[in-house]
């Protein structure tokens, strides 16, 4: 019935674990939609000859509906919105709570292309290889305008927002080649802006991770306007990033309080603020610090830090925040020396 109904909507092919559960709300909505449109069709077309005119100035009777037909009426279109809601929320949660095992990547739309980055591997342009059977988070950000990023094998979209972090997830279900499509017109050669997706089976791809990362140490990427040029992981380059910013001047790395909050054990830190909230330490909320870094200040430290807006690329941001991730207690390996923070740095 599924591939039936899938060929009858016209529907791509379903190779993620969200499609099918997407499909079948999918089914159950155009179902009931058009059984009832149906009906109500042909009512009205009865209606047409029951109470036509049989004879001039023929008055109208009254119907005086009864109290179960007026009941049945409202209860029964509200039961179908209803299940339509549960079905939905349902895989509405699924689909916006990642699991604690994905592999990150960050994606950088601009006019007009997509450029991924692994947090420990190289960077690509308008092809990103991910392993199946695996779940992916994407961390996504715009360079120019709004983007969506959206992929019709996986049913997946999410709007792509310049400044700001937003985030999707997906686990692909058959290896194969899959289109990256922009879903928000955003200039000339929107309907152009393509990209693809290479799923591989799992041995596959770690074998070509492996690779990549074997020669990261030979090959540049010279991202030109789109990014620095750099050799390593995003987190190497976050570490230079950081020093060369001077952001390790305020920030300590090893837990001790000092001018801004440690970022050691910083990522998913619960912070309160000085308005008495309580707020993650995510990735939207640390791209959202450099920004506006006055919007959530921390409690018990002064709002002394400088806007980094224009002077962060989308790339940096993202170093960063992929360093900040690595300060673990249990991993200070990326951590630089205290005389190596102060020391100017070539960038």
């Amino acid at each position: 019935m599924n591939e039936i109904m899938r060929t009858i909507l016209w529907l791509p092919e379903q190779a993620s674990t969200f499609a099918k559960s997407v499909d079948e709300l999918h089914y159950f909505v155009i179902t009931v939609t058009m059984v009832s449109s149906v009906a109500v069709g042909l009512l009205a077309f009865g209606f047409f000859f029951k109470f036509r005119q049989i004879r001039p100035r023929q008055s109208t009777p009254t119907v005086v509906p009864s109290v179960r037909f007026e009941l049945a009426v409202v209860i029964v279109p509200l039961v179908f919105f209803l299940a339509w809601f549960v079905q939905g929320y349902r895989d509405y949660v699924w689909y916006t709570t990642p699991p604690k095992d994905t592999m990150d990547v960050y994606v950088m739309a601009k006019k007009w292309m997509w450029k991924f980055a692994y947090p420990d591997g190289p960077n690509a342009v308008g092809t990103l290889h991910v392993p199946a059977h695996r779940p992916v988070r994407l961390l996504l950000t715009s360079r120019d305008v709004i983007h969506s990023f959206f992929v019709p094998d996986f049913r997946i979209k999410m709007d792509v927002l310049p400044g700001r972090y937003t985030e999707t997830w997906f686990e692909a279900t058959k290896p194969g080649r899959y289109q990256v499509l922009c879903a928000e017109y955003c200039g000339t050669w929107h309907s152009q802006m393509w990209g693809e997706i290479v799923v591989m089976p799992p041995a596959e791809f770690d074998e070509w991770m492996l690779h990549q990362r074997a020669g990261l140490a030979d090959r540049v990427d010279s991202g030109g306007d789109d990014g620095p040029g750099f050799h390593g992981t995003l987190v190497e380059y976050g570490k230079k990033v950081a020093m060369g910013q001077g952001c390790l001047k305020c920030h300590s790395l090893d837990g001790d309080p000092h001018i801004g909050p440690t970022w050691l054990d910083l990522y998913h830190r619960r912070e309160t603020l000085e308005t008495g909230e309580t707020i993650i330490a995510d990735e939207a909320y640390l791209t959202d610090s450099m920004i506006d870094p006055r919007a959530k200040i921390v409690k018990g430290y002064k709002a002394v830090m400088p806007t980094y807006r224009g002077k962060l690329t989308a790339p940096d941001a993202a170093a960063l925040v992929e360093f900040i991730k690595s300060l673990r207690s249990q991993n200070l390996d990326n951590v630089p020396s205290k005389e190596a923070i102060y020391e100017p740095v070539r960038r």
